[in-house]
Formats: structure tokens, C-alpha cells, sequence
């Protein structure tokens, strides 16, 4: 704790001088409680235990009509057999940030994303990149529910379809069934609907002029089918017929035993986009703190007044494009020069877990927080966290507030459970911030840095908000 304290502004060196020089002093008190008071301002102190995942699901009451419950797809909430481990999660997020760069890059005109995507392992055997938080959402009528993944950087919602006339992975629920449901239409190849698919992830069925998709993920994992229309049910007050959506018959990858995705990037397709009549392009969602417990997706409805807003950068396409403009370390504003950030520029992303910062900008962090740390042992990371600790002997630890600041004067003070990550249990235990191969790679605001805030997703407005505390 000492190297920590250390950290902490002159002022907290004075009080915790008079403390010993001054026992008798009436002021003793007085000093004592403000010396503790800038500790806490600046430190985490947790015991160790509560670090690890439990085996027992904490679910939270959702009291929003047009909000679903938010779980982790492999925690114990969801039911499912989980048998990857912290090591794959960290695999998995490497080729989902691969598969984003290499689209940013095609997207920037960089010219490197056939380059980087036929680097990528055709089959990884592992769960693709899409995201790790799942949804229950109805389709078709009657209706039936399904849990899909939501991903900010996907625009179409898909999931899959009877009859498999490819392969299919296991899937929590039965698959969808669309000769059981009467509002479900295929889209016709000559219509506008077909046309609002990139023409990348669109086809013509020959033999009957009826639209085709294909999402192709930075694995190679992909899901195709039918491009069609179906009802969809968020509450029992938010029906939306006429739905487009991907009815796959073919499909590739483990998404933790979900059915499919639901698309949330401001694509024309996207979830947003379809329903911008009722909710005006906004949704929010928080993140839980730990696998075990549960959070919320919601759509439009009253924004925390505590949120504080940054512009959406329009560089990114259907990404949402972030500005970083800054990282502080137990409340000191880390000497990286603004250019470093402006010159790749950022995204934040449901579904990456790391955060990704510029090789300058993570020297920086990493260096800083290891200085506070010096009083644990260290222990070697994986090929991504390289900044790991042995906390085995310890009962409680201490480590520094890390923060994140936006353009528009926002600050986002990264709860605990987003600094650091558990790769090895508490034998090693790593900062949960992961450098790009060089400056010029995007940046990236991962999910786990993301957990108990209200992430705010204005796209009318043009704005991104966050408002903390507002899950556990």
C-alpha cells in the first residue's frame, strides 16, 4: 500500500506525516480521515476473492417496458455447459479486433484488409468474435424467444433457421421454424429492402428471385440464408412487424449456444435503423460487473442526467467512432501527446472485451500502473495481457483508478472490475488493456472497460453517453 500512497498528492503526504510526529495532536483525527479519504479517491482496495466468478446466477428485476435483460453468454445465468477458457476469451477477442482493423482499413481505404483477413486461422475452434452479452428477443407469430448475441458492430440481425441445409451449431432454444409462423415473407431480389444489403452480403436465389445473405466473420465463420421479414417482439408493448432479418440455413461458429445476433451498428439494416420511428435511433445498455449477475439493453426512453455526452466520430462508417483524448492513473493525467490518438482515431464496441489503445498511449498506462503495483509479484502474461500479477498470498490487494477521457470534456472512471482480468484464477491476474501492433491501428473501447455503466447510444443526436453506476 505503500507505493501506492506515494502516488497520492502532497497533501496526503503531510496528513500521514502528522499521524506519527503528533499522537497527542487534537488534529490527529482530523488528518487521519482526510488522508484516508485520498486514498480511497484514487486506490481500489478489494479482497482478493471477490475477483473470481461465481457459479450462481444474481439476476436484477428489469422495470423498463422497452428493456431486456442483459447476461453473459457463458455465465451461470444462461444454463449452458462452459468448458472455454480465459485463454480462449482472449484468443477469441484477438480475432474479432483482427476482423474489425482489417474492416476499418478497407473502410479507410488503407488497402490492407484482404491482406490481414487471409492471415486469419479458417477455423479457429473456438466461439467467433461476436460479442459476449446476450438478449431474449420473440420472433414470428405465434411467437417464440430466442437468445441472440448483440453486437454494436453488426448491422444485420440473423439467427438460425429450419431446415439446416449446411451446418448449424448447438443452440439453447429450437431453432426458428418460419412455415410455423404466418407474418414470415421472404424479400424479393428486385426489391428495395434486398438492396439496402451491402453488396458484399447479398445474393439472388436463381431459382425462385429471392434475396440471400451472407456474413462472412473475421474467423471465416459465417451465416447465410434468407433475407426475409418477420415480427419482432422487444415487450409486449413494442411489436414491430415487417422486420428484416437473416433466417440462416447455413451457419458456421459457437456463439455460446445462442441463437443468432442482433445487429446494433447504425447500419441501414440494424436494429436502430428499423426502429427509429419508436425509439429515434437511441438505446442504451449496461454491462454487469461480473459473468454471474445480469444487466440491461434498452430502447429510447428517458437518458440518466448524470450522463455525460461525446459526438460520435462519422470516420467509421457503421461503427461507432469514439475520441479518446485521454488516460489517467490513480488521478494523474498521463503525459501522452493528443496527436497519438487523433491519428488512429477510436470505436467503442459491445463486443470486444480488451480495450485497445495505441502502442504509446499503452506504454504509458502500463508503465504507471506498474509503479503503483511494485509491492506485488509479478508473473508472466499471455501473448495479449503482458502487465500480470501473482495476488495467491494475498487476502485483499490494492491498485490504482485508471480513467478514460472523451472529447467534450467526459471522464469515464473505470469500475474495478474493468482495470483488471483474470487469466490464470488470482495467480494471474492482468491490466485489462491490450496495445495495437503499431500507432496507426484504431483504438478500441472494449466491453470490459464498459461494465456498470449506462452506455448511451444517441444516433439522431449524433451522441455517445456515460453515466456510472448504473448496474452491479
Amino acid at each position: 500500500m505503500a507505493n501506492l500512497i506515494s502516488s497520492i498528492k502532497f497533501t496526503g503526504f503531510i496528513y500521514v506525516f502528522l499521524l506519527f510526529l503528533c499522537p497527542l495532536c487534537s488534529l490527529k483525527k482530523g488528518y487521519a480521515v482526510e488522508a484516508n479519504e485520498h486514498i480511497k479517491k484514487y486506490v481500489h482496495t478489494l479482497e482478493v476473492n471477490s475477483l473470481l466468478a461465481s457459479d450462481s446466477c444474481d439476476q436484477s428485476m428489469i422495470d423498463k417496458a422497452s428493456s431486456l435483460q442483459v447476461l453473459h453468454k457463458y455465465g451461470p445465468c444462461m444454463q449452458v455447459l462452459n468448458d472455454r477458457s480465459h485463454v480462449e476469451f482472449l484468443l477469441q477477442d484477438q480475432l474479432r479486433v483482427d476482423s474489425i482493423q482489417a474492416r476499418l482499413s478497407k473502410i479507410s481505404g488503407h488497402g490492407i484488409f484482404e491482406e490481414m483477413v487471409t492471415k486469419l486461422p479458417a477455423q479457429s475452434g473456438i466461439a467467433i468474435g461476436t460479442g459476449n452479452y446476450v438478449v431474449t428477443v420473440g420472433l414470428g407469430t405465434p411467437k417464440e424467444d430466442f437468445t441472440l448475441v448483440f453486437d454494436t458492430g453488426s448491422g444485420i440481425t440473423w439467427t438460425q433457421c429450419q431446415p439446416c441445409l449446411g451446418s448449424c451449431y448447438p443452440q439453447k432454444e429450437q431453432k426458428f421454424d418460419p412455415t410455423k409462423s404466418t407474418s414470415y415473407n421472404n424479400v424479393s431480389c428486385s426489391s428495395a429492402s434486398c438492396n439496402l444489403l451491402p453488396t458484399s452480403e447479398r445474393g439472388c436465389s436463381a431459382s425462385n428471385s429471392t434475396c440471400l445473405y451472407q456474413i462472412i466473420y473475421g474467423d471465416q465463420s459465417y451465416s447465410q440464408g434468407f433475407f426475409a421479414t418477420e415480427t419482432l417482439t422487444i415487450s409486449s408493448s413494442d411489436v414491430f412487424t415487417n422486420f428484416l432479418f437473416g433466417c440462416g440455413q447455413s451457419n458456421n461458429g459457437l456463439f455460446g449456444q445462442a441463437a443468432g445476433l442482433l445487429g446494433l451498428s447504425s447500419s441501414s439494416v440494424s436494429l436502430p435503423s428499423q426502429t427509429a420511428e419508436k425509439y429515434q435511433k437511441q438505446f442504451s445498455y449496461c454491462l454487469p460487473s461480473t459473468p454471474s449477475s445480469t444487466g440491461y439493453l434498452n430502447f429510447g426512453g428517458k437518458v440518466s442526467q448524470t450522463a455525460g455526452f461525446t459526438p460520435i466520430s462519422p470516420a467509421f462508417s457503421s461503427f461507432y467512432g469514439i475520441d479518446i483524448v485521454g488516460i489517467s492513473v490513480a488521478g494523474s493525467q498521463l503525459p501522452i501527446d493528443p496527436s497519438i490518438f487523433t491519428t488512429s482515431g477510436a470505436i467503442i464496441d459491445s463486443g470486444t472485451v480488451i480495450t485497445r489503445l495505441p502502442p504509446t498511449a499503452y506504454k504509458a498506462l502500463k508503465e504507471a500502473f506498474d509503479e503503483k503495483m511494485s509491492n506485488y509479484p509479478k508473473t508472466n502474461g499471455d501473448e495479449l495481457l503482458d502487465t500480470c500479477y501473482d495476488f495467491s498470498n494475498y487476502t485483499t490487494v490494492s491498485f490504482p483508478k485508471v480513467s478514460v477521457s472523451f472529447k467534450g470534456g467526459v471522464e469515464v472512471d473505470i469500475d474495478a472490475s474493468g482495470i483488471l482480468y483474470l487469466v490464470n484464477g488470482v495467480k494471474m491476474v492482468c491490466l485489462a488493456f491490450a496495445a495495437n501492433k503499431d500507432d496507426s491501428e484504431f483504438g478500441i473501447f472494449g466491453n470490459h472497460q464498459q461494465k456498470t455503466y449506462e452506455v448511451v447510444y444517441d444516433g439522431a443526436k449524433g451522441m455517445i453517453g456515460f453515466a456510472a453506476g448504473a448496474c452491479s
